[in-house]
């Protein structure tokens, strides 16, 4: 009986340790061949969700690219999760070495990830600004059918035919003060849209004022995880939610109660997770 017992407690503790190695920032080097290194975050609530646990791309700009892991980690949901915010999704960062986002290297990532975690691949989502807000919409063109919404901030758009981008739940966001990309280039993404009325599951939010790292801010707030978590592509009609907004009134307050998790230290948890 207390053979039975200590051999229940050793696969007990086995599991544990087996799990516990997933609740962390993990890097993922030279795994697809010719494709992006990434990080991936599984949340801490992984092993009770499984098959219900939402997945976020994120997609950096141009200052973050290069061949360093690290550098993705300076701002977006990374750095939101190490300063407390929760994220109950598998949150997927690839980087990019250079040049324009390729959709087909980010799908690759995708499909790694859909093969590697159970996840639910009904809502999975894709976020970016700047570069990553072009790498954001141009894969979304190119691959609808697997975006549950999307949210792209201060970039544009690559890709010549739009008008797939109509079938996703869209938000687009960028500064009117922008100099690095003008607004212009979001403009013209919405123009299209309406122009071939494609516009009935899109948002935009001109931010007055707003110069081109504003938008990242939106990465610190909840409620910007809770719009695109409201999104399934199992909702036959694929409404866009329009009951939360993002606003320049929101910009002083992003970083409130952004303190690191209790017991916590930020640069231990860095250390340990780029082994």
């Amino acid at each position: 009986m207390i053979k039975r017992l200590f051999i229940t407690m050793l696969v007990a503790v086995a599991a544990i340790a087996a799990y516990a190695q997933y609740d962390f920032i993990r890097p993922v080097k030279d795994s697809i061949p010719g494709g992006y290194n990434f990080w991936v975050y599984t949340p801490t609530d992984y092993y009770y969700s499984l098959n219900e646990t939402p997945v976020i791309i994120f997609l950096h700009g141009q200052s973050l690219c290069g061949r360093d892991l690290n550098r993705v980690r300076r701002y977006g949901p990374l750095h939101a999760i190490v300063m407390g915010r929760q994220v109950d999704a598998l949150v997927v960062v690839p980087q990019n070495p250079g040049g324009a986002w390729n959709p087909k290297k980010i799908n690759d990532v995708l499909e790694w990830t859909k093969r590697n975690y159970a996840c639910d691949s009904t809502r999975v989502y894709v976020i970016g600004m700047s570069l990553g807000g072009y790498g954001t919409l141009d894969f979304t063109a190119t691959y609808p059918d697997k975006v549950a919404a999307a949210l792209a901030m201060c970039g544009g758009c690559s890709v010549k035919d739009r008008t797939p981008l109509g079938k996703v739940p869209l938000w687009i966001i960028h500064g009117t003060a922008d100099r690095a990309v003008p607004i212009s280039m979001s403009k013209s993404v919405v123009n299209d849209l309406e122009r071939t009325d494609n516009d009935s599951r899109l948002r935009y939010t001109w931010l007055k004022g707003a110069n081109h790292g504003t938008p990242a801010r939106f990465f610190y707030m909840r409620k910007t995880y809770e719009w695109l978590f409201s999104h399934s592509l199992l909702d036959p009609d694929r409404p866009v939610n329009r009951g939360i907004s993002l606003g320049m009134e929101d910009v002083p307050t992003a970083y409130r109660n952004m303190e690191f998790k209790k017991g916590v230290d930020p640069e231990t948890v860095y250390e340990t997770t780029i082994k």
